[in-house]
């Protein structure tokens, strides 16, 4: 279907690929992984021809139509949203103009070739196509009286739901996304997870959401020392399996039958724990295969990330009294929230309205005033607090010994010994800990609030979109760690799989009111009484 051979890719003396020979096959999903600039992203831009490798070439199968999800969320701004999708099957669409033009400009020496022209629509369904658009739209939650309405004047996270429909209209026989859950609520997520399990071409997709890459991919292809190599299965299983293969290479006295029982046993684990069916024939086949020596340690470095507490809280956590809170704009993002935490209480803070969880954050925190109501802390209780803003924090020119010092409590806490320990836990050694502050990406950002986080030993930690700009690696670490944390949590998250395994108690927050259950992220979501009550707390007015 899909083949690349020989491909490198060389900018300056950096080598990204070397001699990378690999094909994707149809009826497969596979997920590209890689550490943060491994070249993930590049490689998806090789494939779909926006940029050149330094040497080989890609081969589409010819006949064979690619389609890739749109980065530049304004770049249709100009047409109406059902065009827009339309226009994901250029082919079709070509056709399309073609006779809009003709018809325009008729004359008898035009009929023949409209003729001809509508034939060939016809064999590509073009005459469905408007209403299978439509239905696409539909299904993302695009409404019908949004259909003709212009790119430009819908709102952003709008704009990604037209532009994924895009991608996906007309059944293409590869499909290339780079993080398509970016900007999208659950339930899109949700819905484009089932889409693409079910689907029977190739998909090739970019991803940091794990629950998604697990949810979708039959197979991971990992770039890792400059070369792709193909795992069967989906993220989880390339994670436990590399780990397994750590393990197993530094365990060099085990001899090779213990080895292959230990993997048989992994195997049959995995098996046992398929969800979909088209996933579970396509493992199956290649878990058959493999053999001990097929899995391989991976060159990743994971963050050691460890929160630990000055001392345990006592029962009284977070008392809330019926506090409202309007936004800028004079919004109402949600009013008479009334919450009591519990010690142990591990809270997933949802609201459809991002900006009703940041003043949630920004309130109880004391950067933010209420309209009304009240919250009180308990008084063993400290808190530790990463925003999903964490601009303020990186104004000033110093480097990063300097700026963790900043939280230092004690003259020991400020030697330069004790702060490298929590930077070199987040990955910053050696001379990486004397870079200035204001010069790091949004993932190492992330990092150094998490070394900040880890110093300031809090028994309460509140976490708004705490994985945005992390890679894989440190969102797995980040996750392990607040499942053993032993103290409170509040999170929010878009994060299916972090969400899920770390809250055991879900609060949303409404312009009339809250929900407040004690379940996990999945039995929430799935409980048809909740899905109702929530339709009704946020479309009846205050």
């Amino acid at each position: 279907m899909l083949s690349v051979s020989n491909l490198s890719v060389q900018f300056g003396k950096r080598v990204l690929f070397d001699e990378v020979n690999v094909t994707f096959t149809q009826g497969n999903c596979y997920g590209i992984i890689g550490a943060n600039g491994a070249g993930k992203s590049t490689f998806l831009k090789i494939l779909s021809g926006q940029i050149d490798a330094t040497s080989g070439h890609v081969h589409l199968e010819p006949g064979k139509r690619m389609s890739i999800l749109e980065q530049n969320h304004n770049a249709y701004d100009e047409f109406p949203v059902l065009e827009t999708v339309v226009m994901g099957n250029k082919p079709l669409f070509k056709i399309k103009k073609e006779i809009d033009a003709l018809y325009a400009d008729y004359t008898d020496e035009n009929a023949e070739k409209i003729g001809e022209l509508q034939v060939a629509f016809e064999e590509m369904n073009g005459w469905n196509a408007d209403s299978n658009a439509a239905a696409m739209l539909s299904n993302l939650g695009i409404t019908e009286d949004l259909h003709y309405t212009n790119m430009a004047d819908m709102d952003s996270k709008l704009k990604v739901r037209v532009l994924l429909a895009q991608a996906l209209f007309g059944n293409p026989d590869v499909l290339i996304m780079d993080e398509p859950t970016n900007d999208l609520d659950y339930e899109t997520i949700s819905w484009l997870e089932n889409f693409l399990a079910n689907y029977e071409n190739t998909v090739i997709v970019v991803s940091h959401d794990r629950h998604f890459l697990d949810a979708v991919c039959t197979s991971i292809a990992d770039i890792d020392f400059g070369k792709i190599n193909l795992f069967s299965g989906n993220y989880t299983f390339w994670y436990e399996s590399s780990q397994l293969a750590a393990r197993q290479r530094a365990q060099q006295n085990k001899k090779a039958e213990e080895k292959a029982k230990e993997l048989q046993e992994f195997i049959m684990r995995f098996s046992a724990n398929v969800a979909k069916s088209k996933q579970a024939t396509s493992r199956k086949k290649m878990l058959d295969k493999l053999k001990v020596e097929d899995i391989k340690p991976s060159s990743r470095r994971y963050p050691a990330i460890i929160f630990d507490r000055d001392r345990e809280a006592g029962d009284q956590i977070l008392n809330v009294e019926k506090l409202s809170a309007t936004s800028e704009d004079g919004d109402l993002l949600f009013k008479d929230v009334n919450i009591n935490l519990a010690k142990g209480d591990k809270v997933a803070i949802l609201s459809k309205d991002s900006r009703a969880t940041t003043a949630f954050y920004d309130i109880v925190n004391g950067k933010a005033k209420a309209d009304s109501g009240s919250y009180q802390w308990g008084v063993t209780t400290g808190q530790s607090y990463l925003p999903a803003d964490n601009a303020e924090y990186f104004k000033d020119d110093i480097n990063l010994v300097d700026w963790l010092r900043q939280w230092a409590k004690t003259e020991e806490e400020r030697e330069e010994v004790y702060i490298r320990g929590f930077l070199g836990k987040m990955l910053f050694s050696g001379e990486e800990a004397l870079k200035k502050c204001t010069v790091l990406s949004g993932g190492e950002k992330v990092r150094c609030m998490l070394s900040r986080m880890m110093m300031l030993r809090a028994n309460v930690l509140l976490l708004d979109e705490p994985t945005n700009h992390l890679d894989l690696e440190s969102i797995t670490a980040f996750n392990n760690s607040l499942k053993n944390f032993k103290g409170t949590v509040l999170l929010t998250t878009h994060d299916h799989e972090f969400v899920n395994t770390v809250a055991n108690r879900i609060i949303e927050l409404t312009p009339n009111g809250t929900i407040d259950r004690y379940l996990t992220f999945d039995d929430y979501m799935s409980d048809k009484s909740i899905k109702e009550q929530r339709e009704k707390m946020y479309s009846v007015t205050a």
